[in-house]
């Protein structure tokens, strides 16, 4: 049976799973050779643009750097550094946006070029073949190279993995991409080079045989490989057919070699080791030509270029300056701007991105060229994606894990094995987007990952430090230990004691007798009895009843001096309302007063008229009005009924004065008593209602008086009302206190003009004596509602004004009053203890005056009418 090398040499071919055909429009760039895109006035590099970590920055914002000098560094396989692509100046180090399907920022060094492209120093190897593998890896690593293909493997990385371990070097030429020619057009046109770097290969890794795997639409490239390969250098061109994704690194191996890479695994684990082309011109130029990877092929293509065709661009180019320079002109409905080919590239978010190791392609595809996916449907299981996977895979079923999350069965189902291809998605009739949901769920599973190996070396940390923390310990207890050996045998030998084991010895004892014989300290002591008397005088405190003697005291003293204050205050008062009281003036602030006045003026005249002029009246002795005491307080329900009862007593004595009236009958040697009227103690607080309803009252009251006065006039016997005496001991309104005293002042004078008249017609009156009424003796001790003191108020007018009517009667008739004493009413007794506000006791004061006025003036009347006569 032959080997496999000897199958290979014979020109046997493999197949893998699945694949597509689809259109190649490779021709749209592949006819030019390639050009040099030029030096941009502004280069961004990102500092990762390979697979692993990235270096350290050894150069500050404002440095001068030369074309190819190293801008990072890094100690690490996996770390390669980055170089600058020309001479300038570094204006920034900062996030900018790079070539990633996530469309996110990366720390990005810039620099802004000088235009005159002066080369650094470097280091060649022209005679590699002498040189030792090692020493060409390390080369290869610092010049920064990285897999060109489009993983972005670190290529010294790669190659220290294959030394020894692989006996096939497999050249991957297939570029099974639509659109894609870069690795064509460099094959065409530097077919020498590429072929040195493929034997700088051979003689790093020194493998038993060598292919070349290109795919049979690339003729031109195939016969320019061949002009250049000789027979001692055991390279093997061979032409595979064309089948998407053949250039793919796992199914290329199947087609050469048979062979199937593991799941998770790389190619050298089965002893093959793959290289691009793009690869290993690169490492051409870095070991002989001793440049880094500073620069690399990039196919313009799309029809929305005008200039198409592959160009060597610097890294770090923005691809707006491309897209300007080659006359790139937008869909105007649906402008896109693609990094890669059709299948596995990616749509850039905007195109200030740079170009990075791993960007082979941009492609601007007009609308009609390459049509946008409208919409995703529902999934219609006809597994077309299974058949045309060439990783073997279920693309179902993995993008049903995918979009719910479950990312433990993505990795049941092999996702990592998948290479992204998009064969799957170009197949589907439902335009279901699948290699967006694997990138999407490779990512988070990645992010998963890396939190657990954080985790798994922050335990590991935590448990080597407990560790080293038990080490130290138990060495500190052997070292003390071996101290105290050494010290007891050093005491022994001379014949001494443990001075250690003396000392504890002591500190017992000394602990031992302290135990034994316990002693209290005297200042201990005597704290200690302190406490526990002043522990016992609480307890006896608490027990005793308290003795509020002092408070009581200090609290009859403060009432004291409050009431001396109270009365100091009165008196001041008082002494303010008698200077204010013979004040004049002429405002009138309650419109209720006045009209109440002007009601009460009305009714009075109403009933003189309707009384008779000439009647001989029979003795009237009027009905005592109820005796009201209002020590406390009233329900405003029983002040009404007892005003309702008030008012019907009011109208039967109206009614008997009426009937004996009408009879005629005269009246001799009578003292007609009129009823006095209520007596109220008012040392409560009155009630508005109640207030209101006493004021009917009075004004009942005051007609009934007025009735009964008009008929003993004319019956010639004068019979005086006494006035009514309210005991008010109670708090008076300032208010009302000034009313009432008006009222009184008018009423004593009143009452003495009556008294002159009497005097002056020097009638006799016959065993008769009237007793003029005494004034009203108000107590205002209590507090009387506004309301209340203008209803009094109308009733004192009324009362004035009956009796000024009554004195103008009298004088008419000439009625002789023989043996008779008249003795005019004392004026009332006002007690003012109470604050009276000055303006309404002037206002009160002026009313009262201007009364007094009329009533002179109408008994002046009246005396010039007698003379007459």
């Amino acid at each position: 049976m032959l080997s496999i090398i000897e199958q290979i040499k014979q020109g046997k071919l493999w197949d893998f799973h699945g694949g597509i055909h689809p259109a190649e429009n490779k021709a749209l760039s592949s006819k030019q050779p390639i050009k040099a895109a030029g030096i941009p006035h502004e280069l961004v590099l990102p500092l990762k643009q390979h697979i692993g970590s990235r270096g350290d920055i050894i150069v500050n914002i404002g440095d001068h750097v030369l074309k190819g000098q190293p801008l990072t560094q890094g100690d690490i396989a996996m770390c390669v550094p980055i170089h600058a692509p020309s001479s300038g100046t570094i204006t920034a180090i900062e996030q900018r946006t790079t070539a990633h399907p996530s469309g996110l920022t990366d720390l990005c060094i810039v620099i802004a070029t000088d235009n005159q492209d002066t080369w650094c120093q470097t280091k060649q190897y022209p005679d590699y073949q002498d040189r030792d593998p090692a020493e060409l890896i390390e080369a290869i690593r610092l010049a920064g190279i990285a897999g060109l293909g489009g993983a972005g493997f670190p290529t010294a990385r790669k190659l220290q993995g294959g030394l020894g371990n692989v006996d096939i070097l497999i050249i991957n030429a297939a570029e099974c991409e639509p659109y894609i020619t870069a690795d064509d057009r460099l094959m065409q046109d530097y077919a020498d080079e590429v072929i040195e770097g493929v034997r700088i290969l051979r003689h790093i890794i020194a493998p038993k045989l060598t292919l070349i795997g290109i795919e049979d639409n690339k003729p031109e490239a195939i016969k320019a490989l061949e002009a250049c390969v000789s027979e001692d250098d055991n390279i093997i061109i061979r032409v595979i057919p064309t089948k998407y994704p053949s250039g793919s690194s796992k199914q290329l191996v199947k087609l050469l070699t048979g062979r199937e890479v593991p799941s998770q695994a790389r190619s050298t684990s089965i002893g093959v080791i793959m290289q691009n082309i793009g690869t290993a011109f690169a490492i051409k130029r870095a070991i002989v030509n001793g440049e880094p990877l500073i620069e690399r092929v990039v196919t313009l293509t799309g029809e929305a270029f005008k200039q198409r065709g592959n160009v060597f661009a610097l890294l770090g180019t923005p691809i707006a300056y491309l897209l300007e320079k080659f006359g790139y002109q937008a869909d105007k409905k649906y402008p896109r701007v693609i990094i890669g080919g059709s299948l596995m590239g990616f749509t850039l978010p905007h195109a200030n991105v740079p170009i990075t190791k791993i960007t082979n392609c941009i492609l601007t595809p007009k609308r009609k060229e390459l049509p946008l996916h409208t919409y995703e449907m529902a999934c219609i299981r006809c597994s077309a994606c299974a058949d045309v996977c060439p990783s073997s895979l279920l693309p179902q079923q993995l993008q049903w894990y995918a979009k719910d999350k479950d990312y433990d069965k993505c990795e049941e189902y092999n996702l990592s094995d998948c290479i992204e291809c998009g064969a799957c998605a170009y197949v589907c009739p439902s335009e279901i987007p699948l290699v967006q949901y694997y990138r999407q769920a490779k990512a988070e599973i990645w992010e998963r990952k890396q939190d657990e190996m954080s985790a798994e070396r922050a335990r590991q940390r935590f448990e080597a430090k407990q560790q080293r923390m038990e080490r130290d310990k138990a060495d500190r207890e052997n070292r003390f230990a071996k101290a105290a050996t050494d010290r007891r045998q050093n005491m022994a030998a001379s014949g001494g004691d443990d001075a250690v084991a003396t000392a504890i010895a002591r500190v017992k004892a000394k602990q031992a007798a302290v135990a034994t014989t316990p002693t209290i300290k005297p200042a201990v002591a005597a704290a200690i009895a302190k406490a526990k008397a002043k522990q016992a005088a609480s307890t006896s405190e608490a027990n005793a009843e308290p003795d509020n003697s002092e408070m009581a005291a200090l609290r009859k003293q403060r009432k004291l001096q409050a009431r001396e204050q109270k009365a100091a205050k009165h008196a001041e008062l008082m002494q303010q309302q008698q200077a204010d009281t013979d004040q004049p003036s002429a405002q009138n602030t309650d419109k209720k007063d006045a009209v109440a006045a002007a009601v009460a003026r009305a009714k009075a005249r109403k009933a003189a008229q309707k009384a008779p002029t000439v009647i001989d009246a029979e003795p009237v002795v009027a009905e005592p009005v109820t005796k009201v005491n209002t020590d406390a307080e009233v329900d405003p329900k029983k002040a009404a009924v007892a005003a309702a009862v008030a008012r019907a007593k009011a109208r039967k004595s109206a009614q008997q004065a009426q009937v004996s009236i009408e009879t005629q009958a005269p009246v001799n040697d009578a003292t007609t008593d009129v009823a006095p009227v209520t007596k109220m103690n008012t040392d409560a607080a009155v009630d508005p209602k109640k207030a209101a309803v006493a004021a009917a009252v009075a004004r009942a009251k005051a007609r009934k008086a007025a009735q009964q006065a008009q008929v003993s006039i004319e019956t010639q016997a004068p019979v005086n009302e006494p006035v009514t005496e309210v005991n008010t001991d109670a708090a008076v309104d300032p208010k009302k206190a000034a009313v009432a005293a008006a009222v009184a002042r008018a009423k004593a004078r009143k009452a003495a003009q009556q008294a002159q008249v009497s005097i002056e017609t020097q009638a006799p009156v016959n065993d008769a004596t009237t007793n003029a009424a005494p004034a009203a003796e108000v107590n205002t001790d209590v507090v009387i509602d506004p309301k209340k003191a203008a209803v009094a108020a109308a009733v004192a007018r009324a009362k004035a004004r009956k009796a000024a009517q009554q004195v103008q009667v009298s004088i008419e008739t000439q009625a002789p009053v023989n043996d008779a004493t008249t003795d005019a009413a004392p004026a009332a007794e006002v007690n003012t203890d109470v604050v009276i506000d000055p303006k309404k006791a002037a206002v009160a004061a002026a009313v009262a005056r201007a009364k007094a006025r009329k009533a002179a003036q109408q008994a002046n009347k009246a005396q010039s009418n007698i003379e007459e006569e």
